[in-house]
């Protein structure tokens, strides 16, 4: 009966490994860094850094979003930011709203019109160390585009005092 008992259990073991692994790699590949041209899953339920109207030929609305890693270092005042942190841009082309604006009797509102593209920034300070820790991802519909590393990294040099970023947390 006692050899019962110890088989069952090892049993009950082999299965909870087994159970767990699958688990265990789909989060390692949902958390994949973009850089290696896959968006991470989840993204649009990272926490809010700040939005931003950008004028002049982009003409877009901005949301900046980070996931818990950047998150904590921005309300911390964390620099530089700590590896693993990664800061998403979204970005929507800037439209009136016909609907908003009827209600307010002349144009006055302006929202999200058609998404531009998504930018990711990923913190890795030992395989980034050339563009100050940081690697860069855009997106286009959904696909990586090839920009340069190196052409992302000198846009953001003018904010090298604040590791690079640009923007700041707007709690």
């Amino acid at each position: 009966m006692k050899w019962l008992a110890i088989v069952v259990l090892v049993i009950v073991v082999a299965l909870t490994i087994l159970a767990a692994v699958p688990f265990s790699a789909r989060s390692a590949d949902d958390e994949s860094p973009p850089i290696f041209g896959k968006i991470p899953s989840g993204y649009r339920d990272w926490k809010l850094v700040s939005v931003a109207h950008e004028e002049g030929n982009l003409n877009d609305l901005r949301a900046v979003l980070g996931n818990d890693i950047a998150i904590k270092a921005y309300r911390e005042g964390t620099l530089p930011f700590p590896d693993g942190a990664i800061i998403a841009r979204l970005a929507w082309s800037y439209v009136p709203s016909e609907e908003n604006n009827k209600v307010f009797g002349r144009p006055q509102s302006f929202v999200a019109g058609p998404p531009t593209n998504v930018q990711f920034m990923i913190k890795d300070s030992g395989k980034y160390a050339a563009t100050g820790g940081w690697g860069y991802a855009q997106f286009d519909d959904g696909q990586p585009t090839h920009v340069a590393v190196q052409d992302c990294f000198s846009c953001h040099v003018p904010a090298k005092a604040r590791d690079y970023i640009f923007t700041r947390y707007a709690p």
